[in-house]
């Protein structure tokens, strides 16, 4: 809108001047060099324009003949850096996508289009951290490090690959120059994860200082941060007992609500001989949060006190506490010291009723094995102990502990632990466990005998099978120590067990022998098969009479059906000792 009032104002300019000449007409006369010139003015006018507008013209061309090479370099310049920036655009894209393969060509592009630009590098280092090219990744960050302006980004970079391939003293001393060069950066929370995690208390200290100086992290972090540290310096200063209390008691004053510095500073002042201050400062704590370490000190802090004041001590603290678990567990366990077991009771049954946890069991299982003496309901406690809900502890990534820590084990992290019932084990209930916790266990009774039940006469047995069978007797035979005369064939009772089936031939031989009375015979054959098997009678030993031996009778093997039968072929297939019948025994392989 602006430039057309502007190039309506110019033509109004110029049809205004061009009136003004025409309303006032007159001759213009040159004389130069002998030349006379005789015209209008307007004619004059007009010339002078065309002349002024052509100088212009050739100005502008001469200017651009001159200025081509150069302009046109310019314009190739201007065009490959569009051209660079596009893929790095796309190549940007790529990366968000997860395309390493597209995000790695585009930035082989623009680094053919753009040479060592930043961006350049930036998407370089991307593509290769996207495809797993460690050391591509390493030789981008390392060529921007070169540059002032992507220096810090270079050295976050390294940083990250260091720590990815598991180098902490890399990563630590990369974080240490970065902190130089930018303190108000990650590189001060970085440092400070370090020295932490390889417990340099005094080094976190400093670090802490200048990230709060910086603004940071905020005030309440900061207090927190410095009691954690005061504490784990005041754990590990062994040799300087006034410079642990101080440290602890320091600690407590940044926050009240820490029972882990609360309690290393009572326990430090009840050795020193101080038992008001501690349980003052136990008390503190106590009413902003129940630890069963502050309960203990609280108790014990006077460790030549008899039983009952200990007791006494353990009834303030619970009353402080009212129905919380930390403060019926101190008083159970006092009392059970002092023996004063029905208060024991009744404490643990509150804690029964509420939340009957693993230590609630224990106790139990403690007042009944000294209040009565009964190992049997001990046991019983003891086992639904093993199986109560887990009582709270600190845990910190995964990692339960009795004891506080300042950093996780897993993560090397400050202040990761954390007071809370630790996640339970998910997996159906067994009917054992129900079965226990319904009450206590009635003693069986003892089960009355059974009375024999003779099987019917009628009853047919089914033929056993086993990968080695044995053919049962018919009869009972006689020892080599019985005479011949006295051999007898005992008629089969109805409970001995089913005989295996014979082939018809072999009954015919066996109901031929029970008919036949048993006489002492020298030497008896029996042909049950094809393959008869003799049986002599051993030869008398000197001075000795020989005894005659009852004939045996020998019956074929019913073997079951996948029994290849014997091996061998030289070998028989039963054996004959001492008048009973038994098959050759192999190896099953």
């Amino acid at each position: 809108m602006v430039r057309v009032l502007l190039y309506l104002v110019l033509v109004g300019i110029f049809a205004c001047a061009a009136v003004w000449i025409a309303d006032r007409p007159g001759d213009l006369v040159i004389n130069w060099q002998g030349y006379r010139i005789e015209t209008s003015v307007s004619f004059a006018a007009v010339v002078i324009a065309a002349v002024a507008i052509t100088t212009v013209i050739l100005w502008n061309v001469m200017r651009w003949i001159l200025a081509g090479p150069e302009a046109f370099a310019l314009f190739r310049r201007n065009r490959r850096r569009a051209k660079g920036y596009e893929a790095i655009a796309r190549g940007v894209v790529a990366v968000g996508t997860g395309d390493a393969k597209r995000a790695g060509r585009e930035a082989s592009e623009a680094r053919k289009l753009l040479g060592r630009e930043p961006l350049t590098l930036v998407l370089a280092a991307q593509a290769a951290q996207l495809s797993g090219d460690g050391p591509g990744a390493e030789a981008a960050f390392r060529a921007m490090t070169e540059r002032t302006e992507t220096r810090s980004l270079g050295l976050r970079g390294l940083f990250v690959e260091a720590e990815r391939r598991g180098d902490r003293a890399a990563a630590k001393a990369l974080a240490e120059e970065a902190a130089r060069l930018t303190p108000d950066t990650w590189a001060g929370q970085a440092l400070f994860d370090y020295q932490c995690a390889e417990h340099d208390w005094a080094g976190a200290l400093q670090t802490l200082d200048r990230l709060s100086a910086n603004r940071l992290i905020d005030k309440a972090d900061t207090r927190r941060r410095r009691a954690v540290l005061l504490t784990a310096q005041a754990m590990e200063d062994g040799g300087d007992p006034q410079g642990a209390v101080k440290r602890a008691r320091e600690a407590h004053s940044l926050a009240p609500d820490f029972p882990p510095s609360a309690a290393l500073a009572a326990r430090l002042l009840a050795e020193q001989g101080d038992a008001k201050k501690a349980m003052k400062i136990v008390e503190t704590t106590w009413a902003k949060t129940t630890h069963p370490d502050l309960a203990e000190v609280y108790v014990h802090v006077r460790p030549g006190d008899s039983a009952r004041d200990k007791l006494k001590r353990g009834r303030s603290l619970s009353e402080r506490s009212g129905e919380d678990p930390e403060g019926l567990i101190a008083l159970a366990r006092a009392a059970i010291a002092a023996r004063e077991l029905g208060e024991a009771r009744a404490a643990i049954g509150k804690l029964l009723g509420a939340r009957p946890t693993a230590r609630a069991c224990l106790l139990m299982a403690e007042l009944e094995e000294i209040e009565h003496g009964e190992q049997g309901r001990a046991r019983e406690w003891l086992g639904r102990a093993l199986r109560a809900p887990r009582d709270p502890a600190w845990v910190a990534d995964g990692v339960s502990s009795e004891a506080w820590a300042p950093v996780s084990p897993v993560t090397g992290k400050l202040d990761a632990f954390v007071w809370k019932i630790p996640v339970e084990e998910s997996r159906p209930r067994l009917a054992a466990e129900a079965w226990l916790d319904q009450g206590p266990v009635e003693p069986l009774r003892a089960l009355e005998p059974l009375e024999p039940v003779a099987p019917p006469s009628n009853a047919i047995a089914p033929v056993p099978v086993a990968p080695v069978p044995v053919a049962p007797l018919p009869r009972e035979m006689p020892t080599l120590s019985e005479p011949a005369a006295e051999a007898k064939t005992p008629e089969p009772a109805k409970s001995q067990p089913a005989k295996p089936a014979l082939a018809k031939t072999d009954v015919a031989k066996t109901e031929a022998v029970k008919a036949e009375p048993a006489k002492a015979a020298p030497v008896e054959t029996v042909k049950a098969d094809p393959s008869p098997v003799e049986k002599t009678p051993a030869k008398p030993e000197s001075g000795r009479k020989p005894v005659a031996r009852p004939t045996a009778a020998v019956f074929p093997l019913s073997r079951a059906p996948d029994d290849p039968g014997p091996q061998g072929g030289g070998e028989p297939a039963d054996t004959v000792t001492g008048g009973q019948s038994f098959p050759a025994q192999r190896p099953n392989y």
